[in-house]
């Protein structure tokens, strides 16, 4: 039979053992965040964009390049077949291009890549979306046989072509606020800067 003292003592030497070889053991708790973890399990819908003038901007493009592109499948037969193929690819372009935009801003995924200006990158997708639309329109009702699917393809066209226009000078206006926003941020920095080596006289005299 062990006294008091000594199990006492068995316990105390155990419990010291327990922590040593817990500390230094290589399976550790993990101290990663669930976010990290969860990869894109965590993205959620902004519904404020959606709700949005330039959300429901982005949306009305992408359906109307949906039914524009669908019009212009919808055809069998076309002499000549240039302007028909150039509709086609502006459409299916735009449809892409614009549809990946949407679900990148929608689910805040830009936020998650601050290297790439994004206000450009829009201004510049729908620049170019507005005058290729436009032009593929023009040809196409120049070239088409008044069938109806050429006829709805070319109102879908207009339609999509004065969506992109709308939300290029949109574009324009929130591109013209980022580079003021930046410059006023550049200036407060600089003039932080300029405080604090003011400030402190040892910078003054490293630089004499």
């Amino acid at each position: 039979m062990r006294s008091g003292e000594e199990l006492d003592g068995f316990e105390g030497e155990a419990s010291s053992t327990s922590m040593i070889s817990g500390a230094s053991s290589p399976y550790q708790p993990t101290t990663e965040p669930v976010s990290q973890r969860r990869g894109l399990a965590g993205l959620r819908c902004d519904p404020d964009y959606l709700r949005g003038t330039l959300g429901r901007l982005k949306v009305a493009q992408v359906v109307l390049a949906l039914i524009a592109f669908i019009c212009i499948e919808t055809i069998m037969e076309c002499s000549p077949c240039e302007g028909l193929y150039f509709f086609e690819f502006v459409s299916c372009s735009a449809l892409v291009v614009t549809g990946v935009l949407l679900v990148m801003f929608s689910l805040n995924l830009h936020m998650r890549i601050p290297q790439i200006n994004w206000n450009l990158t829009d201004l510049v997708n729908t620049g170019l979306s507005t005058f290729f639309f436009f032009i593929a329109s023009i040809v196409l009702a120049a070239l088409n046989h008044k069938t109806g699917a050429e006829i709805a393809a070319v109102i879908f066209g207009f339609l999509a072509t004065a969506a992109y226009a709308v939300n290029t000078f949109l574009a324009v206006q929130k591109w013209r606020v980022s580079i003021r926003q930046q410059s006023t941020n550049d200036y407060i920095r600089a003039r932080t800067e300029s405080r604090d080596v003011d400030s402190r006289p040892e910078i003054q005299r490293l630089d004499t």
